[in-house]
């Protein structure tokens, strides 16, 4: 039985990997500051399912007060995973600010409470967003990923740079994990499948950026929360054979890591669009327009290193999982 601490546990995938932890009996202190950059009805309804749970203990704060996340890391914790973040590209685009409050100085406060109170291992959330402008595919923890595309990529980005520091300084084994598109029951309602099934169960038409033409590694939440626990329990070690001299970006000569966690298997927009038309029984109103700044054509995911270090890797089919989102959504909205 282990302790650990998740940010974000009202969120998404902080309240799939809360529940995962629980059933397994581990102590769970949960922490969210539950804002309004989407339904707060909605991340509440999550935080019903897991409030009087045994073990499970809920802080509301916010990872931006250091005074107000302090009690939180009170008592000590065997891992702390940060899965609290402000998310989105596109908001991105109109309010940065909220990026460097949540993403940069929230993050500092999460390292400096792992320093202080002796915590064995931090895993936090990176993202897919920090390849940017990198076309070589699948994308690999080993290629270099200067070139953001977004202010949230560069937050995130940012967060692997930080958490490196913490593992040099301080000897703090450092896990950071790269979600690919993460979609599934208890979705965000800004991401594109939520969008698409309201819109398509209302009648009204859709967005479809770049024509439909982009491609992403979709993957599904029950192999994201499984790998979030195989890295839980596989603390980051030094590799021994880096070197100065041919710096590798995804390992270092402290104990830090870096993940992708994707489906290794791009799926067209349009298909999901398809699979989703096919579960819904209903035909989609298409409005096809031109790629959005800060998006990329295409992401896929190098998942060797996961496979090698934690033996995962992701593999729910797009249509097991966007059937199974179907499914919830139609019961928690009646419709």
């Amino acid at each position: 039985m282990a302790r650990i601490l998740v940010t974000g546990t009202a969120g998404f995938i902080g309240f799939h990997l809360t529940r995962r932890l629980l059933a397994r009996g581990d102590v769970v202190v949960g922490v969210d500051n539950v804002n309004d950059y989407y339904s707060v009805q909605l991340k509440e309804d999550r935080l019903a399912q897991l409030v009087g749970q045994p073990g499970f203990t809920f802080v509301r704060a916010d990872l931006a007060s250091e005074a107000q996340l302090r009690p939180a890391f009170a008592g000590g914790f065997d891992t702390v995973v940060n899965l609290a973040a402000q998310a989105g590209v596109r908001y991105s685009l109109t309010n940065p600010q909220a990026y460097v409050t949540s993403n940069l100085v929230g993050f500092t406060n999460i390292l400096e409470g792992c320093r202080h109170t002796g915590v064995k291992h931090l895993v936090y959330a990176s993202s897919s967003s920090v390849y940017g402008a990198n076309t070589h595919m699948p994308f690999s923890v080993h290629d270099n990923v200067d070139h953001p595309l977004s202010l949230y990529a560069a937050s995130k980005k940012a967060n692997e740079l930080m958490a490196h520091t913490y593992s040099h300084l301080y000897g703090l084994p450092t896990t950071g994990l790269r979600f690919f598109t993460v979609y599934g029951p208890w979705g965000r309602p800004d991401m594109a499948l939520f969008i698409f099934t309201k819109a398509i169960l209302e009648g009204r038409p859709i967005d479809v950026f770049n024509e439909g033409r982009m491609r992403r590694d979709f993957t599904y939440v029950d192999d994201i929360v499984e790998g979030l626990v195989r890295v839980i329990d596989h603390p980051a070690t030094p590799n021994v054979a880096w070197s100065g001299d041919k710096p590798d970006p995804g390992t270092s000569r402290a104990p830090y890591r870096v993940y992708n966690i994707g489906n290794n298997q791009p799926v067209e927009l349009m298909h999901l669009i398809s699979t989703l038309e096919a579960c819904l029984g209903q035909t989609a109103k298409k409005n096809l327009l031109p790629m959005q700044p800060g998006d990329v054509p295409a992401t896929f995911a190098d998942v060797d290193d996961l496979i090698r270090d934690v033996g995962f890797k992701p593999a729910t089919p797009i249509e097991t999982g966007v059937a199974r989102f179907v499914e919830w959504y139609r019961s928690y909205h009646r419709v």
